[in-house]
């Protein structure tokens, strides 16, 4: 009951949120949280480190990007289509990552991905160093999505259907299986169960939800670029996830909301205090986003093992125990 009032006052808080804060800003912060919650489903669910999630980000972006602004496709199909691309991706790369376990999982997945962001580089259609210019919102449903307004709105409640879905497969029979493997996976397998093909299905899932953020991010903004699809984008949805709590619903999403914050805000802070203190060097802050994250990324390793929100859960389960 007390998961259900939360998510239904944060719903309330993002429902409002367009009326006093930027909604382009407020989109992609959605678009993150959703590609963080996609990276969960993977990490913190199935217990898979893939380090090549941008791939299935960036192409999906591509692909949604191309046919809106070239083809002159609706939006709609336009995101359906670049979904599609995305787990047809993670179906090819998951079939060949998944003969493998551990590290060796992470580094196919990563050079593979590498691949992925070599033939961006070079592809005509992306306009490799340039990227890819001028996709528009159109339409849908018979909403100008030139609005921000409207466009907030859908991308709501994209990120709250990607969210639901992954809470549900979570808690159903297969994501029960999945959660078997990630703690036992020789147990699993000595139960019948057919390991590789769930872990194939948890990867095409989320590369599929990773794609569907991409895309989605990329009719909000209007462009896309080689930076999504490059192995920095990778690590910073792990980064996102393990600062927010890996293996919780909430986590990647505050994750996510911290992480793009400082990106966007880290310099207007540090403008402030250097006007307000006198002090020059916070004015090169916004320079210095990866130190600052890098250092907060220390912090919550070092004091929040299991991330920010899985730390806080951890704290209210132990004092049930001990009010019991």
């Amino acid at each position: 009951m007390n998961k259900k009032v939360g998510y239904t006052l944060a719903l309330l808080l993002f429902l409002a949120a367009p009326f006093v804060a930027y909604p382009v800003f407020l989109m992609k912060l959605l678009c993150f949280a959703l590609f963080a919650c996609a990276f969960n489903l993977l990490i913190g669910f199935t217990g898979l480190l893939s380090f090549g999630h941008a791939a299935f980000f960036g192409s999906a972006g591509y692909v949604t990007g191309h046919l809106l602004a070239v083809s002159g496709l609706p939006t709609g199909l336009g995101i359906v289509l670049g979904v599609l691309a995305s787990s047809l991706l993670g179906l090819v790369i998951g079939a060949l990552a998944i003969r493998r376990q551990g590290i060796y999982f992470s580094m196919i997945t990563l050079a593979l991905a590498q691949m992925v962001y070599f033939a961006a580089l070079r592809s005509p259609f992306t306009h490799g160093e340039d990227g890819l210019q001028g996709v528009p919102r159109g339409t849908l449903f018979g909403l100008d999505l030139s609005n921000d307004l409207a466009m907030y709105y859908l991308v709501l409640a994209i990120a709250v259907g990607g969210f639901a879905l992954v809470v549900r497969t979570v808690h159903s029979p297969f994501g029960q299986v999945l959660g078997a493997i990630r703690d036992n996976e020789a147990r699993a397998v000595s139960l019948g169960y057919e390991v590789d093909r769930y872990k194939l299905l948890a990867f095409v899932l989320s590369a599929g939800l990773a794609g569907l953020a991409g895309a989605t991010k990329t009719v909000v903004l209007g462009f896309e670029t080689l930076t999504d699809v490059h192995w920095t984008m990778s690590g910073l949805v792990v980064l996102m996830t393990l600062v927010g709590g890996m293996g919780t619903m909430a986590g990647p999403v505050l994750g996510a909301f911290i992480v793009v914050a400082l990106e966007n805000k880290l310099g207007d802070v540090g403008g402030w205090l250097a006007e307000h203190t006198g002090i020059a060097w916070f004015g090169t802050l916004g320079e210095s986003v990866g130190m600052v994250t890098g250092l907060i990324f220390i912090v919550c390793v070092l004091l929040f093992r299991r991330g920010i929100v899985g730390e806080i859960a951890s704290k209210l389960e132990r004092g049930r125990k001990q009010a019991a």
